[in-house]
């Protein structure tokens, strides 16, 4: 008697589920960095690991007799959480992204998916006797499941497609607005959160190419080989869960969230006495030498709303706050450069007595302003 106890894809996605499930506790656990990002990533990892549990149950040579003989109900429940995954990586998103990130009312629409599978599921299936429930088990084939259920399916991986292309927008958004509040942002690193966000993207759209590739095979009588393109999408999905385990941690602490309303003071006049204010303190007080000066550090030694400070930096110098700091940086170090004595000082230290963090910044933003680089121009300067 030959027993398959465990192949490869069945190990591949137990593994995927163990990864879920222990990062997931202990995010719950843990007290370090935002608690409201650490929940909502932890909620997504839960909801994931039900899906190749759902797959186990449904396809795995062992587990699916196993859980037809511990009860048929365990059947399909697993499957709703492919409605909730996609939105929970939305929510862990924004939460990096946004300052006192909230669940509004309108977020609330996004369940509305999973709440109508719900119901149709429980109407389906779950009001049908047991002995109904066992006949259409035991004598199940996929070729055999009704059309409608495959044009279920392409919705549903449609909908996460969806929430993985707004996850993409708002990690743009968040880049063009990240200079307007922050004047250092070389310390932000996106690379883990873009390859999250593109490796999901990813294995969303090829889920999407096995849903049409086994309709193909089944309505059209196409031959597809759709099972293996979905093993490559569950390998994929391991490998991806464990660069998120080893990497979202260390990096989702550097993340500094940008206001919502960036609007809301657009049409309000310009105070001119406000902006004269903001210029001489700017150079009586110098706190752009400080090198984690932010919007926030900044409008509060103002005693002025960050809102308001960002509102005159955009409109009146029409430079966003990045741009606005490092220029009175650059004039700094020109000044710097342009002493007998600063001659034998090096550029590292040149750039951090004028406040900046960064020698790319430094450099980049010197010949951008001045047309030449720190070191033509103190050649230049001095003699």
């Amino acid at each position: 008697m030959e027993l398959v106890l465990f192949n490869t894809l069945d190990l591949a996605l137990l593994i995927t589920i163990y990864q879920c499930v222990l990062f997931a506790i202990f995010l719950l656990t843990l007290k370090k960095g935002k608690r409201q990002s650490n929940v909502l990533l932890a909620l997504f990892l839960i909801s994931y690991a039900a899906i190749p549990l759902d797959t186990l149950i449904n396809f795995g040579e062992a587990f699916r007799q196993f859980a037809i003989e511990f009860s048929p109900n365990v059947f399909y429940i697993f499957g709703t959480a492919y409605w909730l995954e996609a939105v929970f990586l939305l929510f862990f998103v924004r939460s990096l992204i946004y300052k006192n990130f909230t669940i509004k009312r309108v977020d609330l629409l996004y369940f509305i998916p999973f709440i109508l599978y719900f119901i149709f599921e429980l109407n389906q299936w779950y009001l049908l006797d047991s002995q109904t429930k066992l006949a259409f088990l035991n004598g199940y084939q996929l070729e055999t499941e009704p059309a409608y259920t495959r044009y279920i399916n392409l919705f549903r991986e449609c909908f996460r497609l969806f929430c993985g292309v707004l996850c993409l927008v708002e990690l743009q958004r968040y880049q063009k607005q990240i200079k307007n509040e922050f004047a250092d942002i070389e310390a932000i690193d996106l690379t883990w959160l873009k390859i999250l966000i593109i490796g999901f993207l990813v294995i969303r759209i090829q889920a999407i190419l096995v849903t049409v590739g086994f309709m193909t095979s089944i309505d059209l009588h196409i031959n597809i080989n759709y099972a293996l393109m979905g093993q490559v999408s569950n390998i994929m999905v391991m490998f991806l869960i464990s660069f998120l385990m080893f990497f979202s941690l260390g990096f989702s602490n550097v993340f500094k969230g940008i206001d919502t309303n960036n609007k809301e003071l657009e049409k309000n006049p310009i105070d001119l006495d406000e902006v004269q204010r903001i210029q001489t303190y700017m150079l009586e007080h110098k706190p752009f030498l400080n090198h984690l000066l932010n919007l926030d550090n900044l409008s509060s030694q103002l005693k002025m709303p960050a809102r308001s400070l960002s509102q005159i930096i955009n409109r009146h110098f029409e430079i966003n706050f990045f741009e606005f700091i490092n220029s009175y940086r650059i004039e700094e170090s020109k000044q710097l450069l342009q002493k007998e004595e600063n001659r034998k000082v090096t550029m590292l230290d040149i750039m951090d007595m004028a406040g900046f963090n960064s020698k790319a910044t430094f450099n980049t933003f010197f010949k951008k302003s001045v047309g030449l680089t720190p070191t033509q121009y103190r050649k230049e300067q001095l003699n």
